[in-house]
């Protein structure tokens, strides 16, 4: 998260869109295949990481009053989802483990875009610095409210697909644990919508916010392409699993014969 924090925008977008998935893509195609006795018996271990990574670090987001910091720990809490489905070894859960991979790339750069155009404009990333940013930048106010929808896993958003398959699979592994994964919706929603409602809505609190101009047309072009990734994987996430259903079916064969030998 303090990465994320000191980071310039496109910085942050790179690490949270690509650099975080370079760990996750090692278990795939190192740790699982290489090592799968050690993998099932340290799957607890990586299951627990995962659960506090979703829980605790959910609510350690929900009282950030800097708006990067609140969007880096929801990138983690969001990563955990990765690991978990990973190591509770169904097809289900490992499917779900990627879609979120890539669905976390599109949502969380672009809401660390949404906060860069603000940023760029105020110079500030703290949440009281802002208030009523709807009354002059409508525009901008429509593409953050989707990605911030998207945040925290609103059905027909990129956001809820991996999550859902992933809290699925969780529940045929041991309700218990998919019942902890899915308090990540819970909190989402509470801090995503939380912050959204502070920066976005009410009244026009201070200078800054009423001398706003609303996105040019890079920014536009810019956010638009991450909206129709946002809503055409959301909305229709088959191309997506069809294409990984054969490399996660193959490693699950391998995974299970290793722990049977």
């Amino acid at each position: 998260p303090d990465a994320h924090v000191e980071a310039p925008t496109g910085g942050s977008v790179v690490l949270a869109a690509i650099m975080l998935k370079l760990g996750a893509y090692g278990f795939l195609r190192f740790s699982l295949p290489i090592a799968p006795d050690a993998a099932h018996h340290y799957a607890w271990f990586i299951i627990t990481l995962s659960l506090i990574a979703v829980v605790y670090i959910g609510l350690v987001a929900m009282v950030q009053q800097d708006m990067k910091k609140l969007v880096a720990y929801s990138s983690i809490a969001h990563m955990g989802f990765v690991t978990l489905g990973f190591f509770i070894f169904n097809e289900l859960g490992m499917s779900g483990g990627i879609v979120q991979m890539i669905s976390h790339g599109f949502v969380s750069g672009a809401m660390f875009l949404s906060i860069g155009v603000l940023y760029d404009r105020v110079h500030s990333r703290e949440i009281s610095a802002y208030g009523g940013v709807v009354n002059t930048m409508p525009k901008f106010a429509a593409f953050a409210l989707l990605f911030s929808m998207a945040n925290c896993g609103l059905p027909g958003t990129a956001g809820f697909i991996g999550e859902w398959m992933v809290i699925l699979g969780s529940v045929g592994y041991n309700f218990w644990i998919g019942l902890l994964a899915a308090t990540a919706v819970i909190f989402g929603a509470a801090y995503s919508l939380w912050m959204y409602k502070r920066v976005y809505f009410g009244d026009v609190t201070n200078d800054h916010v009423r001398e706003l101009t609303d996105i040019n047309a890079r920014e536009f072009g810019m956010l638009a392409v991450l909206a129709i990734a946002v809503l055409a994987m959301g909305l229709y996430p088959k191309p997506f699993t069809d294409v990984m259903h054969v490399s996660v079916t193959e490693l699950l064969k391998h995974v299970a014969v290793s722990k049977i030998n």
